[in-house]
């Protein structure tokens, strides 16, 4: 008999998000599956882990079982780490961190918790995915998304990730009847204009709070933020390595040790 795979769950919305519970729900008709995800909400919080405070992990009961569960009070970084290091008996065979409420596309997986979680697994060698949907509301539609999320994280487990590769798939917010299929693509080239609304509280000390706003500067059409506009999902193989390669030959000429 066939042993199934052990499918390590995760994301940066919470244990209760509805994004994390419909992806345990595709997750477990593939495999045996562990759920460790934050005591609450985690998003924005790029790969940041808990060094100088407690963390805590505690097995929960949720109604929709009979897959393990645990909720942690770090970040999704700390997710995976303990889970790895403390509460899985064994290595996973696939890491999920999802699905996201809102894009994780171009500029965005720079910050994001969810995209964090799976590279974490990625550095220990586990193959790992992260899935958004483009829809930031808390009662956001998933259904959309079951099918599309299988067909990937079926071929992963067929066809492997070389190491130091992590996938990072976006999902369009439209009907399922409305999605053209899915785009291998490129990270855009785009950035948020960001500002600050400054306000002051009734002490009359300032405080603020981070606006901005998307700009896609790439005119591309091979690259996520494309894919998306015209109704796919968009997958970007997305390495940790951040070493600018290229530049390595021209710094190499600049008289460093005169």
């Amino acid at each position: 008999m066939t042993k199934k795979p052990l499918i390590l769950v995760t994301n940066d919305d919470g244990i209760s998000a509805p994004g994390i519970r419909t992806l345990i729900s595709v997750m477990k008709t593939i495999g045996d599956v562990v759920v460790v995800a934050p005591d609450s909400a985690q998003s924005g919080m790029g790969h940041a882990i808990t060094l100088n405070s407690t963390l805590y992990a505690e097995e929960v009961f949720m109604n929709d079982g009979p897959q393990k569960e645990f909720t942690c009070s770090g970040t999704p970084a700390d997710c995976v780490k303990i889970a790895i290091r403390e509460i899985l008996d064994r290595k996973p065979d696939l890491c999920v961190s999802g699905i996201n409420h809102g894009s994780n596309a171009s500029i965005n997986v720079i910050y994001s918790g969810t995209m964090s979680a799976a590279i974490e697994a990625g550095i220990e060698g586990i193959p790992a995915i992260g899935f958004s949907l483009l829809d930031y509301s808390w009662n956001a539609n998933f259904e959309a998304c079951k099918s599309y999320v299988k067909t990937i994280t079926e071929n992963v487990l067929k066809n492997g990730i070389p190491n130091g590769i992590v996938l990072n798939v976006n999902l369009p917010n439209i009907p399922e009847t409305d999605i053209k299929g899915i785009k291998v693509c490129r990270q855009a080239k785009a950035n948020w204009v960001e500002e600050f609304d400054k306000r002051k509280t009734p002490q009359g000390k300032d405080y603020y709070w981070l606006t901005g706003k998307f700009v896609n500067l790439d005119g591309g059409e091979d690259t996520d933020e494309w894919a998306l506009e015209n109704s796919y999902v968009s997958i970007v193989p997305t390495q940790f390595d951040l070493t600018a390669h290229h530049f390595i030959k021209d710094l190499n000429t600049w008289n460093l040790n005169d």
